[in-house]
C-alpha cells in the first residue's frame, strides 16, 4: 500500500522560505571572511569532495543540525554558541531553507540561507576550495 503524503517537500520548502531571510549570492560573497558571519554547509560529505566548498565554511551534516545547535545535547558544537550570523547552504537552497527554518525555530539568531545554494554561489563567481585529493 502506498502512503498518502499530505504535504509535499516542495510545499515545505516554500513555507520555510516565507519565514526566513534569504541572502543573495552576490551579497553573501561580500560577507565571506567577516568575523561576525559563519557559513554553514549542510551538504553530504561526498558533495563537498565532488563539488568543492566555500572557504572557511563550517560543515554540519543536515542529519546532525538539531543536535549540534542544541546546547543541552551531548553533540552540541561550540560554533553554534557564538554570537554571529549563520548563513546555511546546501547544493540548491532547498535543504538549507528547511535547515534555516529549523535553526530559527530552535532560537538560533540571526540566521539566513544562501539563495541558490552552492550552485548559486558558484554561478555568482564565489571562491571555491577543492579537496586536496581532487586537485
Amino acid at each position: 500500500m502506498t502512503q498518502k503524503i499530505t504535504v509535499s517537500s516542495e510545499a515545505m520548502v516554500q513555507a520555510a522560505t516565507r519565514e526566513i531571510e534569504t541572502v543573495p549570492a552576490e551579497e553573501a560573497i561580500k560577507l565571506l571572511g567577516r568575523n561576525d558571519v559563519v557559513f554553514v554547509d549542510i551538504r553530504d560529505p561526498r558533495e563537498l569532495q565532488r563539488e568543492g566548498k566555500i572557504p572557511g565554511a563550517f560543515h554540519c551534516p543536515r542529519g546532525m543540525l538539531e543536535f549540534w545547535i542544541d546546547p543541552q545535547s551531548p553533540y552540541h558544537k561550540a560554533v553554534f554558541a557564538d554570537d554571529k550570523k549563520f548563513i546555511f547552504f546546501c547544493a540548491g537552497a532547498k535543504r538549507s531553507a528547511l535547515a534555516t527554518e529549523t535553526a530559527q525555530r530552535m532560537g538560533l539568531k540571526p540566521v539566513a540561507h544562501l539563495a541558490g545554494g552552492f550552485g548559486g554561489w558558484k554561478k555568482a563567481g564565489g571562491p571555491i576550495e577543492m579537496d586536496e585529493k581532487k586537485k
